[in-house]
């Protein structure tokens, strides 16, 4: 009887252990985080090998539902309201489905983010379906996501894996949002216009070069400082006018403190380069 105790007692201990012990996954967790402007894009996912198989059409069937990816569904998140492929979809997190095919891929945004794989994926909890044309790669062992583009409002975002890249573009429509905000929030103060004048300015053709000007008039109206007066120099330089790109430069320079050494510095080399 002492014996059976103590082998039970052991056994239960072994068990207890082996619970505890953690062993790699086949397929490793990954994930990817882009800013694109003001929205965060999170894609996160396992990552399945090649491992000498066969993949489309075998491993993965054509037109059929898959994870993309392995074990749990593949997940993503955006902080903002954006488009993928010029189609609107919420903020929010969803499981990223896809159906692949020969020519033509669907993507599936789907409204369950937390699934196992596609096995319980119900379409009609789909939030989003697009499609997208794969194109051939360099061979990729491990499947993975790659934002090889990216701007202030797009970023392109690719599905690789063997000899294929799956590719669709999100856009957060960020320079308009942030125009929007400047323009909401212009107030008595010289840097909200300046704030504005200077991202358009950053952001070519985010706003016309009329309402640039009429934003850093209003700041210089308010305060003239180096850094409006600068900006208005390099505005009147793009736009060719040599003459008001120097006087202004030169105002610039006149108004910087003695704080302002490096950026005084930097003033002087350019509207010496202009003349």
């Amino acid at each position: 009887m002492r014996k059976s105790i103590i082998t039970i007692l052991v056994l239960t201990l072994a068990t207890g252990a082996f619970a505890q012990v953690r062993t790699p996954r086949p397929s490793p967790g990954a994930s990817l985080t882009q800013t694109v402007g003001l929205t965060d894009i999170t894609i996160k996912y396992s990552r399945p090998g090649v491992k000498g198989r066969a993949i489309w059409g075998a491993l993965v069937p054509y037109d059929k539902v898959w994870r993309t990816g392995a074990n749990e569904a593949t997940t993503i998140s955006f902080s903002d309201d954006v488009t993928v492929n010029g189609q609107k979809l919420a903020k929010g997190i969803y499981s990223l489905h896809t159906i692949p095919g020969r020519d033509q891929w669907t993507i599936i945004f789907n409204s369950v983010a937390d699934q196992w794989g596609s096995y319980s994926y119900d379409a009609t909890k789909d939030a989003l379906r697009i499609q997208a044309t794969p194109e051939p790669a360099e061979f990729r062992e491990w499947m993975g996501f790659e934002v090889p583009e990216l701007s202030t409002d797009t970023a392109k975002i690719v599905l690789r894996w063997e000899k294929i890249a799956v590719p669709f573009t999100v856009n957060t429509d960020s320079t308009a949002r942030t125009l929007a905000q400047l323009r909401n929030a212009m107030n008595p103060d010289w840097r909200a216009s300046y704030m504005a004048a200077n991202f358009a300015f950053d952001n070519k053709g985010a706003a016309t070069d009329a309402e640039m000007n009429a934003w850093i008039d209003q700041s210089l109206k308010m305060n003239q400082n180096a850094s409006n007066l600068w900006l208005k120099a390099r505005m009147a330089q793009r736009a060719g006018n040599k003459a008001d790109a120097v006087r202004y430069g030169e105002m610039a320079f006149a108004a910087t403190t003695p704080q302002q050494a490096d950026f005084a510095g930097e003033i002087r080399k350019t509207v010496d380069s202009w003349k």
